[in-house]
């Protein structure tokens, strides 16, 4: 998908490619390094400068970007003595390691502009002030040496740091937002340009939560305001929205990514948000001159309203009215003549005359994006994964409830905890199971049968669980099978982050008439055995090879239960318009195309009026051959394939009235 998204930004009006580095991806493993296929970073940064484009790397290393682990790698977790992005020895050491690969392995393909490549701009770090305060005087040390570390390797070309007012010299401290014309300070230095790192053309959207729309009026604006306040470059976060594919998204966060950005999802264009901002790259390019070197005067047009006005040396004239109240219209007068501007608006005057460009009034018609279905997907057949059973042999035994994440390190998103409990107080008595945990999802099974499930939300990880059970005379085996959706992906100390079970009790009260006696059983500190992962991951059974290594059975309605592989095939749709598989009929889960995962899926959690979060699951044509790709669904709590389709997705122009 590079090159055509590439091309539509440019056809766009973009200069510049921003991009992440992704430490996790490029060093899933201590020292081994991951660079090929989609990883292929050295690749994606000549096809930027062969399209005749710059770009701007942010290396961080970590990035947050709603990316699981704000990108770091889990094994530096395990590292002794490790502090995340504080004056600590043991994360400086591995912070730089890999920044130095990063910046030697450009410096070796001729990647910065120093060396005629495309990379003009350099990030450290990321959004630092939002945490700095809770490292106390260790923070402003920890600044200090990542600019120096940074500017030492020497790229020459600038490094930034975004959010972070007191960058040293010569870092540029960046702004991030989405109005950076109202509330960046400016540079800290005189010698260093206004930059504008990520301007927001909607927000990232969590399971159980809705969209976020923003209108292109009022990006255009942000954009428009910044320019007339001396910016140099703005950025928009995100011009093209993506998949979270595989494991990939931070916690609770949707497949789907920025998919109201000026291009999709699927890489298409989003009108009028695209059509929009290219009008006004085009008229701020065509004053470039001035805006970059002409004479900068401003002066009030009312107590909402001000002009701002660049003037070249040849008598180029550009000049920017604005209107920032965001509930009236006003009619102003600038250098004798009148000029009506909307609320909330800038109107760009080319020869400080005639209006070019209001940030208000769009004249590109909207378009919609539609969904046909191309076929159902049919003949699934199924396996269920095994429920976990209590074994003191097990190959991880503990005597109390182990922490989610450090546990599974991020192998899967899966962990059991299963344990064995004596039932012998009180026959007549009716258990309560009650389970506390920091997130994100249980699934709870009593001597393997499914009793329920419970999950947390964006706002609270945590849940808790309970519900009458039914138990045997003598052992019970209590079985747990805990789900993160995602790890963190930012705030102070994250390495003390934590997920999963924390505590577990069986409250037992009597059923018979006058007798009052009860107890309550904590299973904290039982004996716990544990497994990392679902028997069908260890397998593979989403790959090809894999899916022959056990047996599957004909799925009926019978066979929608909880941890359950669906397997079927499908041919590719005819034609070039985007693909997406519609997940509406399913639960909570995971997807593979071909043995290459689409995300995790989960229909059913709602959002507060009634809808889901996301049903559309992208499936990129590079991932499909022409007949017979293997479908693989692994659902959590018990959905129903017999209505998932292959949907094609298009767009079309809407009838403004």
């Amino acid at each position: 998908m590079w090159p055509s998204v590439i091309d539509m930004a440019k056809q766009g009006g973009l200069d510049v490619i921003q991009t992440y580095v992704f430490w996790n991806i490029h060093e899933p493993m201590q020292g081994q390094y991951n660079f090929g296929g989609r990883y292929d970073l050295v690749s994606f940064l000549k096809l930027i400068q062969s399209k005749g484009l710059y770009a701007s790397l942010r290396i961080g290393p970590f990035i947050e970007s709603e990316w699981n682990y704000g990108g770091f790698p889990f094994w530096l977790h395990d590292i002794a003595n490790i502090s995340f992005r504080n004056n600590n020895e043991p994360f400086k050491f591995y912070m730089q390691n890999f920044t130095t690969k990063i910046v030697n392995l450009m410096k070796q393909n001729g990647l910065y502009a120093s060396q005629g490549g495309p990379i003009i701009l350099s990030q450290i770090e990321n959004e630092y002030k939002n945490v700095e305060g809770a490292y106390h005087e260790q923070g402003p040390l920890y600044v200090n040496w990542a600019a120096s570390m940074a500017v030492g390797l020497n790229t020459g070309v600038p490094w930034m740091m975004c959010k972070q007012d007191d960058a040293p010299d010569p870092v540029i401290n960046a702004c991030n937002g989405m109005n950076c014309g109202e509330t960046f300070a400016g540079p800290n230095s005189p010698n260093k340009p206004s930059l504008w790192t990520e301007n927001w053309t909607s927000q990232y959207q969590v399971y159980g939560g809705k969209p976020y729309f923003r209108s292109a009026e009022d990006i255009a604006f942000a954009v428009a305001q910044f320019i007339a306040k001396n910016g140099s470059f703005v950025n928009y976060y995100m011009y093209h929205g993506g998949t979270n594919f595989g494991r990939t998204s931070s916690a609770y966060v949707t497949t789907s990514y920025y998919d109201q950005a000026p291009l999709d999802e699927y890489g298409m264009i989003r009108q009028p948000k695209w059509g929009h901002l290219k009008e006004l790259h085009a008229a701020i390019k065509n004053f470039s001159e001035p805006l970059l070197s002409g004479k900068i005067t401003n002066f009030s047009l009312g107590q909402l309203q001000e002009a701002r006005i660049f003037e070249g040396n040849s008598g180029e004239c550009v000049a920017f009215l604005i209107n920032s109240d965001r509930n009236k219209n006003a009619n102003v007068n600038f250098r004798n003549l009148r000029y009506d501007l909307n609320r909330r608006s800038i109107s760009i005057l080319g020869d400080c005359v005639n209006v070019v460009f209001d940030t208000s009034r769009v004249n590109v018609v909207p378009n919609v994006r539609s969904y046909s279905t191309s076929q159902k997907v049919e003949k699934w057949e199924a396996y269920s994964d095994p429920v976990l059973s209590f074994s003191s042999n097990a190959s991880i035994v503990s005597n109390n409830l182990l922490e989610h994440m450090t546990t599974t390190k991020d192998e899967s998103d899966y962990l059991w905890y299963t344990t064995s409990y004596d039932h012998s107080f009180n026959m007549d008595a009716q258990p309560k199971l009650h389970v506390s945990s920091r997130g994100h999802v249980v699934h709870v099974f009593v001597n393997n049968v499914y009793v329920g499930s419970a999950h947390g939300s964006a706002q609270n990880h945590g849940l808790v669980f309970e519900k009458a059970i039914s138990l045997k005379a003598g052992k019970n085996n209590i079985s747990l099978l805990s789900a993160t959706v995602g790890f963190p992906d930012g705030g102070a100390f994250m390495e003390r982050r934590v997920a999963g079970i924390n505590s577990v009790n069986i409250q037992e009260n009597s059923n018979r008439k006058l007798d009052l006696s009860s107890r309550e059983i904590d299973l904290s500190f039982y004996q716990w055995a544990y497994q990392v992962g679902m028997l069908g991951e260890k397998l593979e059974i989403y790959t090809p090879q894999g899916a022959q290594k056990v047996e599957w059975t004909n799925a009926t309605s019978s066979t929608h239960q909880p941890l359950t592989w669906y397997k079927s095939y499908i041919d590719a749709p005819g034609g070039s318009d985007p693909v997406a598989i519609d997940l509406n009929s399913m639960g909570k889960g995971q997807a593979w195309i071909n043995g290459e995962s689409i995300g995790r899926f989960w229909p059913s959690f709602l959002t507060p009026t009634g809808e889901s979060s996301q049903t559309m699951y992208h499936i990129p044509r590079s991932f499909l051959k022409p007949f017979g790709n293997l479908v693989i669904l692994f659902e959590e709590m018990g959905g129903d394939p017999a209505h998932v389709s292959l949907v094609n997705v298009t767009v079309k122009s809407a009838q403004v009235a």
